[in-house]
């Protein structure tokens, strides 16, 4: 027999869980919601740059991300006392909406690797980390490259960090 005080919980035959109310009379309750969907959950653009600059970096003929002007500025900054480290995101842009994200590259190649096939890598692979991290669907990924990487050059970094002026 059924407890119909009010408050408790009880089974009526085929019609689920329903709770009495203060009337005696039953009034279905909602599904709770599934724990991880009690909230919202906001991602910067800041953090879909870093996570799609580093995935990019780790495709096999990308030399650099960003401008030549954009790598000597942040080599400067980083020897400063207290300046920032390789900044992951440099070269970087994303737009981040709710669901969805669109990005823009600029790389440095390196010299001999064909262009066309190394974009589309880095493509591939910049797509599978944002959606696999951040959960947002990437729409469009577009990729500048702004410089090639020729063997007997030196970096910019490099220079910076060895200690050599370029100044004399």
């Amino acid at each position: 027999m059924a407890d119909t005080k009010t408050g408790n919980r009880f089974e009526s035959p085929g019609q689920g869980s329903r709770t009495a109310s203060r009337d005696g009379a039953g009034e279905n309750r909602r599904p709770k919601a599934d724990a991880g969907e009690r909230g919202r959950t906001t991602i910067s653009d800041g953090v879909v740059e870093k996570i799609a600059g580093l995935a990019a970096r780790d495709v096999p003929g990308v030399h650099a991300l960003g401008s030549g002007i954009a790598r000597t500025f942040g080599a400067m900054r980083d020897r400063v006392p207290g300046g920032s480290s390789r900044s992951p995101q440099r070269g970087v842009s994303a737009e981040v909406g709710d669901v969805q994200t669109a990005l823009d590259l600029e790389i440095v190649v390196e010299y001999g690797v064909a262009i066309a096939d190394l974009a589309r890598s880095v493509r591939e692979n910049v797509i599978s980390a944002v959606e696999r991290m951040a959960g947002l669907e990437v729409v469009e990924v577009n990729i500048a490259v702004s410089d090639v990487k020729l063997p007997d050059e030196e970096d910019e970094e490099e220079e910076q960090s060895s200690g050599r002026s370029r100044l004399q």
